[in-house]
Formats: C-alpha cells, sequence, structure tokens
C-alpha cells in the first residue's frame, strides 16, 4: 500500500515510464525489418521504386503458376521476382509516356489473331509447335460465359493477363527506341572497312612462360593496380561472400555392392526361363530394344560374350558403368546395310487425330491388299508429304536415317512386299519395304537387360555424416577446420565464387535447398566462422546424397571493387602474366622479327586476310590488341611489343591490298543496327533495373 501511495504522490513518474514504454514498442517495430506500426508489413519481400512486393501475392503467384512444376524452385522464384520487379518499372515507365493495351488489343493477344508470346509458348502443342487452338478456346468460351468457377484456373488467367500486357507494353517501349536508332554514314563506313580491309602479317610470339615464375615479384599494389584497370569486370553492386567447405563424397561400400549384385543374381534363372521378355524386363525396369546391334554398338564389357551365346541364354552379373546387370540375347540375324522403303503418312497431332490417322491407315491398308487400288495411287490421294508425287519412295536409307520406330520396323522387322504400320512423331505410316541391300552381312543382336544402379545404403551415407559431425564437432573455427581437413588425404578443400545474398547455386556442388541453405547461412555468420550443420547434396540422376559439405565463412566482400585479399587467388595469373608482359616487352623494345625469333628461340609465324573486325588469330584464339594494332600499322613496319593474351607479341604487315569503298552504305547500316535492335528489349530492361532504387529482401523469406 505504502508504494502505491508513493506512485499517487508521484504519479508523473508512472507517466514517463508508460510513454517510455510506447515509445519503445514504436521503436521495436520500426527497427524491424519484418513489422511496422507505420505501415510496413512482415510480408514485404522487396520495394521496387517504393513500391512494394508482398510475399503473399508472390507465393500466391508462384503456387497458380508453378504448382505441377518439376523444375528447381530456386530457378522459378528468381524469375517470378524479376518478373514483379520489371512490371513495377514498365508500368510506369508506360504510364509516363501515355502506352496502354486496349481491352480490345488484349483479347487478340489473348485468343488471337495476334498471339502473344506467352501464349505461344504456354499454349504450344508439342507436336507442331504451333498454337493448340482448342484448348485456348476451351479457356475463352469458359471465360466469356462465366463458366471458368475453378478458382484455380481463374487466378491462373488473371496473372497470365498481367504477364501478356507487360510483356505487350515492353515490346511497344522498345518499338519507340528501336525507331529512334540511326547509322550515320560515317560509322557505316568505317565498319565497312574494320571487316573488309584485309592484311597479311608476319609475327613473334613470346609466351608469359618464357619468364619462370621466380623471375617476378608482385606486390598488392600490382593487384590493386590490375583491379582499377579492369574495374567494369570485377566490381559489384552488391555484398559478396564466400566460403571454404570440406567435401565428404558419399561412394557406394562394398557392402552394398554386394547387396545389389546380389539381387541381379537372383533374377536370372527367371531372366533365363521368362517367354514373355518384354513383361518380365519392363516389371524389373529394365531395357529391351526392337533393334538388332553390331558388336560395335554393343559395350565392350559384353560385345565378345553376346555374339558367342545362344538366343534365349542369359549372362550375368556383370559390372559395367556402375551398374550389376544381366543381359539375355533374344535374337541373331544379318542385317541389312541399307532398305529401300515407301510410305503414306497420315499426319496426327493429338491422340483424336492419331485414333483417326490409324483408322484410315488400316482401311488404306485393306484396299490395297485386296487387289481395289495400288499404293501409288493411294500414296498420291492420302499422302501428307513430299513423297506422294512419287508413289510415297523414300529410296534407300542407311541404319539410323530415319525416326527410330520406322528405322525399326523397315531393317529388323518388315518382310519385303507386305504392309505394315508403324507410329512416329509425325503421325501413322502405311509402310511397304521394296529392297534390301545385303553387302557386309554384319550379324546383329537383339538384346535385353536388367539393371541395379549400385548406389550408397542409407547406413553408408549415415557413416559419411557421422564422420562430417565429428569434424564440425571438434573444429568451430575456419582455419581449425582447414588444418583438420589437410590431414585427411579423403576429404577435399575448395573456395567458392564471391556469392551474392539470393544465390542459390554454387559451383561444383550445385543448386537445390541445400545451396541455398549455404548462402543463407553465409550471410547471417561472421568471417571464420564454421557453420552449425551439414549441408547434403544429392546427385540429381540417382536421387542420393553424393556430398556432405561442412562449410565455413571465408571472405566478405562490401559492394565495389573487391580487396587484394579477397580476390588474390582468383586473379593472380593474370597479374602474374601482366607482370611478365612488362618485363618480356622491355627486353623486346627495338628488336626486328629475325631479331626476337633468334634471340627467343622461336620462329615467325604468319597469318593471311585478317581484319580489324576478325579478332582471332589462327591458332592462338583471341587477341584483340595484337589485331588491332596490327591494323593501323603502315606497310612494312613495325610495331612495338604488344603484351598479349597469351604472350608478347611484336608484329610487321607486309601485304595490305588496296580496298575500293562500298558502292552503297545501306547494308553496312542494316546490318550494324540490327542486332542493336535485337537488344533493345533486354537493354532497356537492365537500364530500367540499374537506375531503380531496389530493395530486395529475398533472402529473408527463401
Amino acid at each position: 500500500m505504502a508504494l502505491i501511495g508513493q506512485i499517487r504522490k508521484n504519479s508523473w513518474i508512472l507517466i514517463v515510464m508508460m510513454a517510455l514504454a510506447s515509445l519503445g514498442v514504436i521503436i521495436m517495430y520500426m527497427s524491424d525489418d519484418r513489422t511496422s506500426l507505420f505501415g510496413g508489413s512482415q510480408f514485404t519481400m522487396g520495394k521496387v521504386n517504393g513500391e512494394k512486393i508482398d510475399w503473399r501475392n508472390f507465393s500466391r503467384v508462384e503456387d497458380v503458376m508453378y504448382r505441377n512444376s518439376s523444375a528447381d524452385p530456386y530457378d522459378r522464384r528468381a524469375y517470378l521476382w524479376n518478373y514483379f520487379a520489371e512490371e513495377v518499372l514498365i508500368k510506369k515507365e508506360a504510364e509516363a509516356l501515355g502506352l496502354g493495351v486496349s481491352v480490345t488489343e488484349l483479347k487478340a493477344l489473348e485468343f488471337g489473331p495476334a498471339y502473344s508470346p506467352v501464349i505461344q509458348q504456354r499454349f504450344a502443342d508439342p507436336a507442331t509447335r504451333q498454337v493448340d487452338v482448342e484448348q485456348l478456346n476451351q479457356f475463352k468460351t469458359a471465360i466469356e460465359g462465366g463458366n471458368l468457377t475453378d478458382p484455380q484456373a481463374r487466378a491462373f488467367w488473371a496473372h497470365q493477363e498481367k504477364e501478356i500486357i507487360k510483356d505487350r507494353l515492353q515490346t511497344k517501349l522498345g518499338g519507340m527506341v528501336a525507331k529512334a536508332l540511326y547509322t550515320p554514314t560515317w560509322m557505316a563506313e568505317l565498319s565497312y572497312t574494320d571487316l573488309n580491309q584485309r592484311f597479311d602479317m608476319a609475327y613473334v610470339q613470346v609466351p608469359f612462360d618464357e619468364l619462370d615464375n621466380t623471375e617476378v615479384s608482385l606486390s598488392d599494389d600490382d593487384y590493386a593496380a590490375y583491379l582499377k584497370e579492369n574495374a567494369a569486370i570485377y566490381k559489384s553492386e552488391k555484398e559478396t561472400r564466400a566460403l571454404q567447405y570440406v567435401a565428404f563424397t558419399v561412394a557406394p561400400s562394398a557392402e552394398d555392392s554386394a547387396t545389389y549384385q546380389a539381387k541381379i543374381a537372383g533374377y536370372v534363372p527367371e531372366f533365363a526361363a521368362a517367354e514373355n521378355d518384354s513383361n518380365f524386363v519392363e516389371q524389373r525396369f529394365g531395357i529391351i530394344d526392337a533393334a538388332y546391334f553390331k558388336k560395335d554398338d554393343i559395350s565392350e564389357v559384353i560385345a565378345d560374350t553376346v555374339f558367342s551365346m545362344a538366343p534365349g541364354s542369359v549372362y550375368g552379373p556383370y559390372l559395367d558403368n556402375g551398374a550389376y546387370m544381366a543381359v539375355k540375347v533374344l535374337d541373331r540375324k544379318v542385317i541389312p546395310d541399307s532398305v529401300r522403303s515407301r510410305h503414306i503418312l497420315i499426319q496426327a497431332a493429338n491422340p483424336m487425330e492419331l485414333a483417326t490417322a490409324q483408322a484410315r491407315v488400316d482401311s488404306l491398308k485393306g484396299v490395297i491388299e485386296s487387289g481395289a487400288a495400288t499404293f501409288e495411287a493411294l500414296a498420291a490421294q492420302f499422302g501428307s508429304d513430299a513423297t506422294k508425287d512419287k508413289g510415297g519412295d523414300l529410296d534407300f536409307a542407311a541404319p539410323g536415317g530415319m525416326v527410330k520406330p520406322f528405322n525399326d520396323l523397315i531393317f529388323f522387322e518388315a518382310e519385303q512386299g507386305k504392309l505394315y504400320s508403324v507410329v512416329t512423331q509425325f503421325g501413322v505410316h502405311l509402310v511397304e519395304v521394296t529392297a534390301k541391300k545385303f553387302i557386309n552381312n554384319n550379324t546383329g543382336v537383339k538384346l535385353a537387360y536388367l539393371m541395379e544402379r549400385i548406389m550408397p545404403s542409407d547406413k553408408t551415407q549415415g557413416n559419411v555424416k557421422d564422420k562430417a559431425i565429428a569434424l564440425m564437432s571438434g573444429n568451430r573455427k575456419l582455419e581449425d577446420l582447414v588444418a583438420a581437413a589437410k590431414k585427411d588425404k579423403s576429404l577435399s578443400l575448395a573456395v567458392t565464387p564471391l556469392l551474392e545474398a539470393n544465390d542459390y547455386n554454387i559451383a561444383d556442388l550445385g543448386s537445390g535447398q541445400s545451396g541455398r541453405d549455404m548462402v543463407r547461412w553465409a550471410f547471417t555468420a561472421k568471417k571464420g566462422e564454421v557453420s552449425p550443420e551439414v549441408f547434403s547434396f544429392q546427385n540429381a540422376e540417382l536421387l542420393t546424397v553424393d556430398k556432405f559439405v561442412l562449410a565455413g565463412l571465408k571472405t566478405i566482400q562490401p559492394a565495389g571493387l573487391p580487396s587484394v585479399e579477397n580476390i588474390r587467388e582468383e586473379i593472380k595469373q593474370l597479374v602474374l602474366n601482366k607482370k611478365k608482359g612488362e618485363v618480356l616487352a622491355d627486353r623486346m623494345k627495338g628488336m626486328d622479327l629475325q631479331a626476337l625469333a633468334s634471340k627467343f628461340k622461336t620462329e615467325i609465324d604468319t597469318a593471311q586476310s585478317i581484319s580489324f573486325g576478325s579478332g582471332f588469330l589462327p591458332d592462338l584464339g583471341a587477341e584483340p590488341k595484337v589485331i588491332a594494332t596490327a591494323a593501323a600499322l603502315a606497310l612494312n613496319k613495325t610495331s612495338k611489343p604488344i603484351v598479349g593474351s597469351s604472350g608478347v607479341f611484336v608484329v610487321q604487315v607486309y601485304n595490305k591490298p588496296e580496298m575500293a569503298p562500298a558502292a552503297d552504305y545501306t547494308a553496312t547500316k542494316t546490318s550494324l543496327s540490327s542486332p542493336s535492335r535485337a537488344q533493345i528489349p533486354s537493354m532497356i530492361m537492365q537500364a530500367l533495373m540499374k537506375n531503380a532504387n531496389i530493395k530486395d529482401s529475398r533472402s529473408k523469406f527463401f
């Protein structure tokens, strides 16, 4: 009671305390990146020129557009982020210029005739690569009739309309800029000369290896000077970080190998006794092929064996390319060197058309076999390709010269003079083999395989992970981790490239959740720390873990040019070459080609018909400095030493024919402006993004 009495007497203290508490809450919310009492949101994943990109909306769009996608989720999120950012910028730019997309225009872009690239890509028929009008019309009918009731479909179409509008506005903006492009005549004349003025030159190249690395020393100033000269290449707009990591490779154990060998061995008796080889193989996820293979086309592990086995016999288990296998010889026969055939193709682009085409081919087959009409006459009447005018004749074809189903039919199954039907990617064919040539009389075998790829078991993966955890537990600093890893020859140490906060693909390790988790950790860690978890990377083909990775934060590089310390190893060879080039150039100064060849025990080489626009020297690759210097040289003049990409050069132009000017530079102007016009859409977007005020907080959400 005494305390309450004191507070009442000094009520100002209570008021001040309450005010301070309220202010503390406000400051806490204001300083929190996720939530603010003043309009911020824990769901804001970024801002583009002040306009928020909401994580909830972003996630809804991702779910609508990519729910059943097998693409890397981080690839699609990166694509979707770019879309959201670009849409904001394009919309504001279009509004400022008075550009828009009318309702009539939007309908034409959605349903034709002026299909948007978005529609052309998303509604393309896989067979014809044309817009699937039937599928598109189903959407149109449902939308116009108010029958698009599926929420997922409605959301899909609503977002797609935004994509179409954004693409159309971007095209209009690009078109305006493209029309403003102009190539002046003087530029066309200069370009024409650069591309067409040819010259022959002699040169001496002294490679950088002429000097031993011990003959030059590199200082931090040398590295800093190189970075300054190449700032455009190495400057980063964002903070980057690099990880040093230890990779624990997961390989199948001897026990794992024995398990798969025993599994294949257990199949062998049943495989040999199987009457329906196709069913037996398919049920065990094996391989069976209609083709007959020559000895050279079969793995050398079994090539000799299968050609000495009787049809129906099985060989295995045997080890081939990381898998235990068993092979059954189904048949053996001499295969033709070439086959002549004719066909009537009834094209089909979807299941309904395929059924109709098959029925028509069956009908044509019956008509020909009854003698009511000839193959040639029906090919002319019903054929749908260029062979219809010559009775369907395809002439002689070598093995593999036709699409596989057609090839397998005419070479390995069809008897000469009989009619067959076969389905390919083009439709349904009525086929007749009219001749076969046997020149080399090569024997082929038809084979069926069972296969079990050797994969590390859960036990094996667990053992490797335990080893990684043990190393992590005993080494919480990067320097200690590196020292410990160097003592174990089974481990490999590596350093990642400089990574940005939203990266998810790590060179030599891969992408996916683990790559993303490593990067996210890197941007919360302190330099020299070791990750508190072991990251696992899957084999993309086998879907088993093939690497466990323990990482430490090696480098924190602020935006701008990297420090020498952080990039020393990456550019060391380039800086070394530059320094060697300076030393060699000094030694080569004032000498002619003959003297240089004698002093450096090399030869005088030549290059003919070079132009300024070439950029490359035969057998040496890109040497733009050398070619540019030579192009500017007067005839028979010797250049000063040129530090190129592969060494130091001295050149002399010994032939430079006179070149007549072009009669008209219209074609040159077109060739100069066309590539620039093609790049305008992407260049506009890059410029808008670069000049925009973009706050990217994706890394806090993904």
